[in-house]
């Protein structure tokens, strides 16, 4: 009789086994890193410039990746690796900026994690897996903690912004699904793969940052820290551990860890700068963490068929 951990299926699959919870971990210091990302720009670096920040937050990160290497794409995967860089970075920057550009912080915060709900319908169409009630249960319940967490007596919507702030989610959930679909050229490791994305991405946001803001705004030290930190943590080794985790971790567990962004931006910004969190505050991170948790564990195993046809199997095996 086999033992629960090898009847799980194989980690990509779509469900979660318990050795894949010391990679989800490892996969968690992006959207911790990415949480960072409001205080670092807001504190430290010249406003007016959230393309500069992008493309600095990407393209050193993936020419060095790329240098360290020295592996270039092949094929097919030039062209896959560009549609990657664009989905995952060159095109989710901008709207993640317009969003916060035009919406409150709190309401872009939700609408970006409206992102593993968009997943769990994108694994149905694109991955060919089967629909679940418990991933899209833990996603609500997820996206409704972060709401509960960030949104204020303040919160408004703008019809620009909201769609931005959707089409964020959607840029970056339909990058996630493609990458799993495709998966990691054999041989090619996550540095590499990493590298390949943020590059692109890179190149991408060049002229479209020249184009919208211009020339490149003075960097005095606190800026330079701050393009640091969002280059080096928020851009080579988050992207290098995300990349190694979508390959190696089924979609809707990653795609669930993203709620920890604006986790992380809210736990930052009151211990830095003083904001408040209460009691409903509270009951949404409760939520939103056991909503991240739910999603790295296997759902409940449907059982079908009476005690004794199961028992009969059982045996014949």
């Amino acid at each position: 009789m086999k033992s629960p951990a090898a009847l799980m299926s194989p980690a990509g699959d779509g469900v979660p086994r318990g050795g894949d919870l010391p990679r989800a971990a490892l996969t968690a210091f992006a959207p911790v890193a990415w949480g960072t990302t409001y205080i670092v720009t807001t504190e430290l670096l010249p406003p007016g410039h959230p393309l500069f920040a992008g493309l600095l937050r990407a393209l050193p990160a993936g020419l060095i990746a790329l240098a360290l290497t020295r592996t270039l794409p092949r094929g097919a995967w030039w062209g896959r690796a560009a549609v990657l860089g664009v989905l995952n970075i060159g095109l989710l920057f901008p709207l993640l900026f317009i969003a916060a550009e035009r919406l409150p912080g709190g309401v872009a915060a939700t609408l970006a994690a409206a992102q593993p709900l968009v997943v769990a319908v994108l694994a149905v169409a694109v991955l060919h897996e089967s629909p679940s009630g418990w991933r899209m249960a833990w996603g609500a319940i997820g996206l409704a903690g972060v709401g509960l967490v960030v949104l204020g007596p303040a919160a408004a919507f703008d019809a620009v912004g909201v769609a931005a702030g959707l089409g964020g989610a959607a840029s970056m959930a339909l990058g996630l699904t493609l990458t799993k679909r495709w998966g990691r050229p054999a041989g090619v490791g996550p540095t590499a793969f990493a590298g390949w994305q943020l590059t692109a991405g890179g190149l991408f946001l060049a002229p479209l940052t020249v184009l919208v803001e211009g020339p490149p705004p003075a960097i005095g030290l606190s800026a330079a820290l701050g393009y640091l930190w969002l280059g080096l943590f928020g851009g080579l080794i988050a992207y290098v551990l995300w990349f190694r985790g979508v390959t190696t971790l089924p979609v809707n567990s990653v795609a669930i860890l993203t709620l920890l962004s604006p986790l992380v931006a809210a736990v930052l910004g009151a211990v830095l700068l003083g904001q408040t969190l209460g009691p409903i505050q509270l009951m949404g991170f409760g939520l939103s963490l056991a909503a991240i948790v739910a999603g790295q564990l296997p759902a409940p195993a449907r059982r079908r068929g009476t005690p004794v046809t199961l028992a009969t199997k059982e045996i014949s095996r």
